[in-house]
């Protein structure tokens, strides 16, 4: 549990980090639309996660979907998309990585 979420995945830590992604700046997880349950990745909702994956629809980044690990603050998924790799609430930092990854998330 992060921030009195809870966040399935392998290995989650108290920011969300998990045993796939563990950066100081891996403080992020994703609510999966299909499932409604927020995942560290992709991969700890492949191992562990509903068993389908659907991405959210652009009619739905008003959503709150992903949860800053650091502080517990929910972003829409436009929020998220326009954060540049920080934190609206708190200003920690996320991995810009994970924007190579958004296509697993988010419709296109």
């Amino acid at each position: 549990m992060a921030h009195n979420s809870v966040i399935k995945g392998i290995e989650v830590d108290t920011e969300t980090r998990c045993i796939h992604y563990h950066s100081e700046i891996d403080r992020i997880a994703i609510k999966f639309f299909c499932c409604g349950i927020y995942y560290p990745c992709y991969e700890c909702h492949e191992a562990v996660g509903c068993g389908t994956n659907k991405v959210w629809p652009k009619e739905q980044f008003d959503e709150k979907a992903v949860l800053c690990g650091a502080c517990g603050h929910e972003l829409t998924v436009n929020e998220y998309l326009e954060c540049a790799s920080t934190c609206s609430a708190c200003s920690a930092s996320f991995n810009p990585g994970c924007s190579l990854h958004k296509h697993l998330y988010f419709e296109q």
